[in-house]
């Protein structure tokens, strides 16, 4: 094994989907951290855009936790949108968990997501001051 996968910290979402694809929620490599697509939990099924990105951002600032870190560690996001119409309401979300930090970040439409209820997600790179 090398060393760097010896020395990697996988977190588990728990999920279904991490032992069907083959995937963890988070991985974590020395001081950086690569955060998995996020979709709002089930539980947001006929939640608006805005919501289930707030609730994206649950997630991630939980796992950014895990990882021994913070949304200040993070430096890049990718957010996914099915309608292209939602960008402001999840651009309102991302800058309430982000303002201060302002990372890198890109948005882009797609045509489907999972789920056929989600309406965005969220991928998230961070890297710790060492």
């Amino acid at each position: 094994m090398s060393s760097t996968l010896a020395a990697r910290q996988k977190i588990p979402s728990g999920g279904p989907y991490e032992n069907v694809f083959g995937y963890s929620r988070a991985v974590k490599v020395g001081a950086h951290l690569h955060i998995s697509g996020t979709c709002a939990p089930a539980v947001h099924e006929k939640s608006d855009a805005y919501t289930q990105a707030r609730a994206i951002m649950a997630v991630i600032e939980k796992v950014l936790g895990e990882a021994q870190m913070s949304v200040a560690d993070v430096v890049r996001t990718v957010v996914y949108v099915r309608d292209i119409n939602d960008a402001e309401a999840v651009a309102k979300a991302h800058l309430e968990t982000f303002d201060a930090v302002r990372p890198a970040s890109t948005l882009v439409q797609v045509d489907s997501m999972l789920r056929p209820w989600q309406k965005v997600e969220v991928e998230t790179y961070a890297i710790a001051d060492e």
